[in-house]
């Protein structure tokens, strides 16, 4: 476990998983935590992990038979080492499924987490994207 402040809700929601999504959901934990140290863990929606830093970066959601972690990005964070797997046109954020024995692109999440802090300080992705498309003129 990462040495960051841990929220006890999160421990628990971890803890009730399965043991191959006990030890993804920690390793993404991890990864959250390394790519932006002042992310807080936080509980919303009564029982489901976030991770937030002036607005939500990410979320996790364990499912049947694999991990989802939601970014809060607007679609705008770029994808080059194309780890989205759901959401591509989704207007608030995307999700990359986690399935047993998949690896966590660790360098290119980072990187994508960074951008989503990043863009939480500078206000936030709604505003970010209004004025792309502001500087883009009308669509």
């Amino acid at each position: 476990m990462g040495n960051y402040s841990h929220n006890p809700g999160v421990d628990s929601y971890i803890d009730a998983l399965p043991d191959w999504q006990q030890t993804l959901c920690e390793e993404l934990r991890d990864v959250i935590h390394e790519a932006e140290p002042d992310i807080v863990e936080t509980i919303k929606r009564r029982v489901q992990p976030y991770f937030v830093l002036d607005g939500n970066v990410c979320a996790l959601l364990g499912a049947r038979n694999h991990v989802n972690l939601f970014l809060y990005d607007g679609a705008i964070v770029p994808d080059p080492a194309g780890i989205i797997t759901a959401g591509h046109d989704n207007k608030t954020g995307r999700m990359i499924s986690f399935y047993i024995n998949d690896d966590v692109p660790t360098a290119p999440l980072i990187a994508m987490l960074r951008q989503i802090a990043a863009n939480n300080r500078a206000g936030g992705w709604r505003k970010i994207k209004a004025g792309l498309q502001e500087t883009s003129g009308p669509a």
